[in-house]
């Protein structure tokens, strides 16, 4: 949430295209719910590519080479502890054209979003993370509805900052500080919770 939150602030005019479809599907007369996240496809475009450019963790749980193989020129012996680097996978330049950019349009095609094993920030397979599902519904759910109801600013008005911090889940070296105002077309929404 707060790697997507920030991204967007940094670009406010993704920023404003999410709250355009959100505003155009949902509309203004209710809060947005679990059942609209399929009919926001730039939505989940926002957290594919957040999830691209700053997955859960760098790092896949271990894997076990079950027989012989070549991966990259190099024989990898059956029985092998293997470390998959996804970060390294999903900024890699020759699988992503300017990977350090943030441009959620790489995922115009959600059916194509895996092609490759290209993208993997919950794993792929039967080790894949269980999660995966619930994480992307309450993820996209609360950041379209911050998104919905929310005008938000950056304290100070600058970029924020994007450093990476150290640590198993790879935080920002800074948290983020915004402020927020209820979007006026939001008032009576949010005074009924």
């Amino acid at each position: 949430m707060e790697w997507a939150l920030s991204l967007l602030l940094n670009h406010p005019e993704v920023l404003e295209k999410a709250r355009i479809e959100i505003d155009e599907h949902v509309g203004h007369d209710r809060l947005m719910d679990e059942a609209d996240l399929a009919h926001l496809p730039y939505l989940r475009s926002i957290l594919n590519e957040t999830l691209r450019m700053y997955p859960p963790a760098p790092l896949l749980v271990p894997h076990e080479s079950s027989e012989e193989c070549l991966v990259g020129g190099f024989r990898i012996p059956r029985g092998t502890m293997l470390s998959v680097n996804m970060w390294a996978i999903q900024n890699d330049p020759k699988l992503w054209p300017d990977p350090r950019k943030f441009r959620p349009e790489r995922f115009d095609n959600p059916e194509g979003a895996r092609d490759g094993f290209k993208l993997l920030p919950f794993g792929y397979g039967r080790r894949s993370c269980p999660g995966e599902g619930l994480a992307l519904k309450v993820v996209g759910l609360a950041l379209g509805s911050l998104i919905q109801c929310f005008e938000w600013q950056v304290v100070g008005g600058k970029m924020v900052d994007m450093t990476e911090g150290t640590g198993f889940t790879i935080p920002k070296a800074r948290p983020l500080e915004v402020t927020c105002r209820p979007r006026p077309s939001m008032l009576r929404h949010l005074s009924e919770i």
